[in-house]
């Protein structure tokens, strides 16, 4: 019983009907339409385009300039974010002396550092990079706080009793205890770096997907800019179910618990 359940979860279609359906509003509504839309192209017309852009490369090529910068973004700022994240969550003096300075920075928007980083970094992957590290340390730092600081006291004076330094204190427990709150806040941070990168290629940065909708738009192609936005959510899609299995792969027993919860 439970490998037929988990053979028909495996291929539950659910979750495409409303996609499907939303497909199906848009074609029909144009098709009794009266007047042709100059900016809602037809599904069709958006499919082809999103296939021919995928044939000649043009879009595979923009795809993966994007997916390089956000990836990179994303490791910088998860990184610095899992960094202080534990260094706050450990040290409370620390976390007190600091709050002011990352409460005041934190807020600024991504988009508000870009003159600086252009002026920096100039076009690129380096300034791209650095856009989207900002935005996303912050979800990860605030995570990592907080789960470091829910830890049971007890497994610090483990910690103390071996003689472990903070280093070994910081990778032989702390890490393994709160792997499956990081983990959730890197595929918040994930998705948050989709979207800076984009918009930096939008607003700037001629590279990218970004760019490519521009470009779109500015030779009046509704239908290969829709294509490129589907695609963008294509790759969202995509993207976190790679973080997801990754997070069943690497904390396999929180997974057990969620689908023993669901069953």
């Amino acid at each position: 019983m439970t490998d037929k359940r988990t053979y028909l979860r495996g291929r539950d279609v659910r979750p495409f009907v409303v996609p499907g359906g939303l497909v199906l509003c848009w074609g029909i509504f144009l098709w009794l339409s009266p007047n042709t839309s100059e900016v809602l192209a037809p599904p069709q017309a958006v499919f082809m385009s999103l296939f021919a852009g995928l044939a000649d490369g043009t879009l595979l090529k923009a795809t993966v300039q994007t997916v390089l910068a956000s990836l990179g973004g994303l490791a910088v700022g998860a990184t610095i974010g899992l960094a202080l994240g534990i260094l706050f969550g450990l040290w409370a003096l620390i976390d007190k002396l600091l709050e002011v300075v990352v409460e005041t920075i934190r807020p600024i928007p991504s988009v508000a550092v870009l003159p600086l980083a252009m002026l920096v970094f100039g076009f690129g992957y380096r300034m791209e990079i650095v856009i989207v590290a900002f935005p996303t340390i912050w979800p990860v730092m605030i995570m990592s706080r907080s789960a470091v600081r829910d830890l049971e006291p007890r497994l610090l004076d483990v910690a103390r009793v071996l003689g472990l330094d903070v280093a070994a204190t910081v990778r032989q427990i702390v890490l393994p205890a709160i792997a499956p709150r990081i983990l959730l806040a890197v595929r918040i941070a994930a998705g948050v770096a989709l979207i800076v990168s984009i918009t930096t290629e939008i607003a700037v940065n001629p590279i990218g997907l970004g760019a490519a909708i521009m470009e779109a738009q500015q030779t009046f192609q509704p239908a290969r800019m829709l294509a490129i936005l589907i695609w963008i959510g294509v790759i969202g899609y995509g993207w976190n179910a790679i973080l997801l299995a990754m997070q069943k792969r690497i904390v396999p027993y929180q997974s057990a618990a969620a689908e023993d919860a669901r069953a």
